[in-house]
């Protein structure tokens, strides 16, 4: 018995020295003994607790070193949500989703920024203030349980100094200049720190786990009774710190009060901007930030959709990349002449899209990547959506130099000329490309909106030499394209009611169909609500040189204003104007003869299908715009209803997926009678 009495007073005494120690080393990254000194203080331990095995702690320091017994993963519920983020790629997408979150609660909220490791999510369940178990994502339902590996991290705490039944979710990583040295010697190297981390926490022994120095940084502390802890998030990364958890101190607290004010997207520029500046020079990899409510009774309110809280979302410093290489560029031809080299690459998956065709805007661009035929490259979708060549990761072995643009119009031949940083075909009423892209864009679904006239039936009709300018699309007679392929009786009777009923367009969609550069949907209402009621109004204003009338329109910049004149003193564009108004299109805004209630105040609606009552499904935008509400032609995290006809496709799995509220035809009537 005094044998063991004195084994438990030597055990405890070095478990509490070698306890010291690792947080020393692993936490404070300030060690006071040598590796040898400690290596024979661990050793001691690991004897005795072997000679006396009932007296080693569930909590021993020497669990750090793991096991040489091969262990299994099993498949463990997380209790806690393991979801993904929202993402947004620039300082203005934190702003817009601050404001959009603070309308859904009338207190004032406070938002913290944290860092947003890059490393592997791991949940930490602790039972009376002892780990009981270390599962990893997985599925964000159902994870692996690698508690052994867990515990050799010298990060992660195997007791609290309180009795707690917590869940702490963290970040493990690998700190840049072990991995540099570990991998260096690697047979087979890791592409990152992440993939070795990852690779090391399933290891089959934890002892091999042991030998990697991994971390973890703590960043969510959840209760099992909700009604425990601190109310804050910035209170209880404090509590994870006296708990001894390392947790990220390159966190910001701001208030709503701060964001909102006329100069907060300053102030979230600046402060992205510093920790931009400051992600080089750090120990560890960071891929972006993230913004969290700090009020944990808010976050419930907010809640969650099918794929993220509501509460948070993710500032990313790079869109998802892919490597590639270049096999062709070709030159397209736009609308309005501008000349854009597309780079044609074997097909690579970025993010959860195959991308094989990805645009080079134009030949500064070209030049800034030196970029040549077969060079391999990395690319990226910028906003999550738009394919880019980011930068030549290696070049081509065939001597092939910087691309260079084509001297004439691969469309109708026409030497190009430059325009500031772009290159333009100055052919504008000839070029059979530019003439196809303005009639598509006259025709398209968010402009005139005619049924029939797709981009196959337009190419069809300027090629055969039917239509040579929009303002012909009212002259042809449709009927006479019968009997050809691909036209029976029903497609071209089709085809002449769409164009007539196109002519009860309201004028505001003319002149969006237009194609004024910088004059979508938004400026042309700038223009309208402004006070030019019709076209005849907006040509006497041209006409006078009255710039300064379109400058104080609050929203028109100098480029607007140019661009809108350039377009409208143009000879050709004033003989397309009187065409179409010769063939009774609307160029007079319509006055509302009753004032309607704004029911969709503040609302963002989407249409998708065919519907009875509208059609073309124009027509209900219109009535939500009569209403007060804004429209989109997609669905995102902003809408807030869908209204849903008959054939919805991925807009419906889409909304439903985001929580947005489906409005069905009959519904919507129903609300516009009630009003």
């Amino acid at each position: 018995m005094e044998k063991i009495e004195m084994a438990r007073q030597e055990i405890a005494h070095l478990s509490t020295e070698v306890r010291k120690h690792q947080d020393l080393y692993y936490k404070a990254a300030q060690p006071v003994i040598t590796d040898r000194e400690y290596d024979r203080m661990l050793d001691r331990l690991i004897y005795l607790e072997n000679l006396y095995p009932t007296l080693k702690a569930v909590d021993s320091p020497s669990l750090r070193v793991g096991s040489d017994l091969d262990s299994s993963f099993p498949e463990v519920a997380h209790t806690v949500a393991m979801l993904s983020l929202d993402k947004t790629y620039a300082p203005q997408g934190i702003l817009e989703w601050v404001t959009k979150t603070s309308k859904r609660i009338d207190e004032p909220l406070s938002f913290v920024v944290e860092e947003k490791i890059d490393g592997v999510s791991l949940v930490l369940y602790y039972e009376e203030g002892y780990l009981a178990r270390a599962v990893t994502r997985g599925n964000g339902i159902v994870g692996n349980d690698i508690t052994p590996n867990a515990k050799t991290i010298g990060t992660i705490p195997l007791k609290l100094s309180k009795a707690l039944n917590i869940a702490v979710r963290g970040e493990v990583f690998l700190p840049l200049e072990q991995f540099e040295s570990i991998n260096s010697n690697l047979e087979t190297p890791f592409a990152n720190p992440r993939n070795l981390a990852a690779g090391t926490l399933r290891r089959l022994k934890s002892s091999e786990t042991a030998k990697i120095p991994l971390r973890m940084f703590a960043y969510e502390l959840f209760f099992n009774n909700p009604q425990e802890g601190p109310p804050t998030h910035a209170e209880r990364l404090e509590l994870l710190k006296e708990e001894g958890f390392l947790v990220n101190s390159g966190y910001g607290l701001f208030t709503q009060e701060a964001l909102l004010a006329t100069n907060g997207l300053d102030l979230i520029t600046t402060f992205v901007a510093e920790q931009t500046r400051q992600r080089s020079g750090l120990s560890y990899e960071i891929d972006g930030l993230v913004v969290k409510v700090n009020e944990l009774e808010y976050r419930e309110v907010l809640g969650y959709t099918g794929h993220h809280p509501r509460w948070a979302i993710a500032y990313k410093f790079e869109a998802p990349e892919g490597e590639s290489v270049v096999e062709s560029i070709d030159v397209q031809v736009g609308r309005t002449g501008r000349i854009t080299p597309v780079a044609r690459i074997r097909p690579v998956k970025v993010g959860n899209s195959v991308v094989s065709n990805v645009t080079l805007h134009n030949q500064d661009y070209v030049n800034l990547l030196e970029l040549a035929l077969k060079d391999s490259v990395t690319i990226s979708k910028r906003g999550d959506v738009i394919p880019a060549v980011e930068r030549v990761i290696e070049k081509n072995e065939e001597g092939n130099k910087t691309w260079q643009m084509p001297t004439v119009c691969p469309a109708c031949k026409t030497p190009l000329v430059q325009k500031g940083a772009h290159t333009f075909c100055p052919n504008t009423e000839a070029c059979v490309d530019q003439v196809k892209g303005r009639i598509v864009f006259f025709a398209g679904r968010n402009q005139m909106d005619i049924e029939g006239f797709g981009p196959e039936t337009i190419n069809f009709l300027v090629e055969k030499g039917f239509v040579k300018s929009i303002g012909e699309l009212y002259k042809f007679d449709y009927n006479t394209l019968e009997g050809l392929e691909g036209f029976g009786q029903k497609k071209s009777e089709g085809l002449t009611k769409a164009i007539l009923e196109s002519k009860k367009r309201p004028f505001r969609s003319v002149l969006v169909a237009l194609g004024v550069a910088d004059f979508g949907k938004k400026g042309v209402d700038l223009l309208v609500d402004s006070g030019i009621k019709s076209m005849d109004q907006l040509l006497n204003l041209i006409d006078s040189g009255n710039r300064d009338f379109f400058l104080n329109i609050k929203g028109l910049g100098e480029k607007s204003v140019e661009n809108l004149f350039e377009y409208f003193s143009d000879a050709e564009v004033r003989q397309e104007i009187e065409v179409l108004r010769a063939a009774g299109l609307t160029f007079v805004e319509e006055e509302e003869a009753l004032e309607v209630s704004q029911i969709f105040a503040g609302e963002l609606w989407c249409v998708t299908g065919s519907f009875d009552a509208f059609n073309p499904r124009s027509l209900a935008l219109k009535e939500i715009e009569k209403r007060g509400g804004r429209t989109s032609s997609a669905v995102t995290g902003k809408t807030t209803h869908l209204l849903v006809g008959r054939g919805a496709g991925s807009k419906l799995r889409q909304a439903i997926e985001l929580q947005v509220k489906i409005v069905s035809e009959e519904e919507f009537l129903t609300l516009l009678k009630e009003e």
